[in-house]
């Protein structure tokens, strides 16, 4: 170094990717002898993944991507929530609206020039009220379904860190075999990720390894893997006149989303479900090689794989059984059957505002009916439907908490000096409470009591134990 004193030379070889780094360390002191050369450990850049497959920051953001979904929860806007856009139903109800819109007008150009087209509007209050109900049926189920959704996706983040917790916490490292076991520990962790990856997919008809699924499952012997292999799927982005058509909302121009599951010709079967047996198996080897061997702890990782796979059929659920088609048909024809008779009822009283009123009309009505139906299937690509990317990310990030420390020591928890057993009554660490008697800290645990309920009101509690103690001071002195 160009000092007096030791120095070091490190020569690191060159990284292979999937391969271990090692380099020779050859110390040499100042009078030029040299010590024995040491291993050490490298965790090569080259190897490492900085860009998270699943994040939405790694997708693309062309102007399209604006227009679908899931909305990323991290941002945020600081225009009025009426002036949105993105997630705005308003898109889906252009051509609609226009439509009502020319409508109107030729209704009220008719009235005007040829012959009186109005008609009573007690037809209007009639068929309100059963628009009503029919609309609130519709958005109430959908909201169900979406909750419903969120609820089991909130089950599978805590059957993961439960299960995570299990593993990496209780789980021993034997002695003999302490990294066997360590690697043993990490798969395990992949694969409760790999199950919410594997569902998300799933719920979005797509069956076969994503690169995020390739990196977490890629290895397990599945169905997916063998029609991954056979088929070499592609996925092809729309054109940009299919993704408006599909931001206007024009049916003829939506995909049908199980098109990949129809022209697979190999068993797709279901992933996350064989994740689950691999977890399943992997759970029965640490219980067999003792790595788990308190019989709650066991009791907890079986029930917890058993909360994944209530979470999976239940979200199957959802997807597999949508309101009954005759209910959406006949909502849809009873709603446009008011929205075509309403300028002919306001006809007679409003005359030339009729149309802008039958615009408005149409707008509030349409805007319930369209509303139902997109967040009717929440684990879809849409603006409204949860954000299955980000559940799949927290995941996995919670995994990687998890597993990022070893299993703490309690006795080194509470002797460190930093550990303020009474606070905030007090910031002495253990150090100085270890000093004192039993019958101290007790007392002080009982202060510490009082304070806290007699926190939102006076301080007498607190100037009474200041009196105490200047009284033991003045006690002691005089003894």
């Amino acid at each position: 170094m160009g000092e007096e004193g030791s120095h070091m030379d490190i020569a690191p070889p060159k990284a292979t990717l999937g391969a271990e780094r090692s380099a020779s360390v050859t110390t040499s002191t100042a009078n030029g002898s040299e010590i024995q050369p040491e291993t050490i450990d490298y965790a090569p850049m080259e190897e490492r993944n900085i860009k998270h497959p699943f994040s939405r920051a790694q997708t693309s953001i062309e102007l399209t991507d604006y227009f679908v979904g899931p909305r990323n929860m991290d941002k945020h806007s600081k225009w009025p929530i009426f002036l949105r856009m993105h997630g705005s139903i308003l898109p889906e109800m252009l051509l609609p609206l226009i439509s009502v819109a020319a409508w109107s007008t030729a209704i009220r150009c008719i009235s005007q020039f040829v012959h009186p087209l109005g008609v009573n509007n007690v037809l209007l209050t009639v068929l309100g009220f059963v628009v009503g109900l029919g609309l609130s049926f519709r958005s109430s189920t959908a909201y169900e379904r979406y909750n419903e959704g969120r609820k089991y996706w909130s089950q599978v983040s805590l059957a993961s860190q439960n299960l995570a917790r299990v593993i990496w916490v209780h789980g021993i490292e034997r002695p003999e075999s302490a990294k066997e076991d360590l690697l043993s520990k990490i798969t395990g962790m992949n694969l409760i990720v790999a199950f919410s990856v594997a569902l998300k997919h799933k719920l979005r008809f797509e069956p076969y390894l994503s690169e995020e699924l390739k990196g977490f499952a890629g290895h397990l012997d599945t169905y997916a893997r063998e029609a991954t292999n056979a088929d070499s799927p592609t996925h092809k982005r729309s054109s940009t006149m299919k993704a408006v058509g599909e931001y206007l909302g024009l049916s003829f121009a939506e995909s049908n989303p199980m098109k990949l599951l129809k022209r697979s010709d190999k068993p797709l079967g279901n992933l996350p479900l064989e994740i689950l047996s691999y977890l399943g198996a992997y759970i029965d080897e640490m219980v067999a090689e003792k790595q788990l061997t308190v019989p709650m702890q066991q009791t907890l990782a079986y029930n917890n794989i058993s909360s994944l796979n209530d979470a999976l059929t239940g979200c199957e659920r959802i997807l597999h059984t949508p309101l009954p088609i005759a209910y959406s048909i006949a909502i849809a024809q009873i709603t446009w059957v008011y929205i075509i008779v309403l300028p002919f009822q306001l006809e007679l009283t409003l005359k030339w505002v009729m149309i802008p009123a039958s615009v408005i009309a149409a707008y509030i009505i349409l805007g319930i009916l369209l509303i139902g139906r997109e967040i009717e299937n929440p684990f879809g690509h849409d603006v409204n439907d949860l954000p299955l990317d980000a559940f799949c990310l927290q995941i996995a990030s919670d995994v990687d908490i998890i597993a990022s420390r070893k299993k703490p020591s309690i006795k080194d928890l509470v002797t460190d000096v930093n550990n303020k057993l009474l606070f905030p009554l007090s910031n002495v660490g253990y150090g100085a409470w270890a000093q004192r008697s039993e019958r101290v800290i007790r007392e002080e645990l009982r202060f510490k009591a009082e304070m806290t309920m007699h926190a939102k009101g006076s301080n007498k509690a607190e100037v009474k134990h200041v009196e105490v103690k200047e009284m033991e001071k003045v006690g002691m002195s005089s003894v």
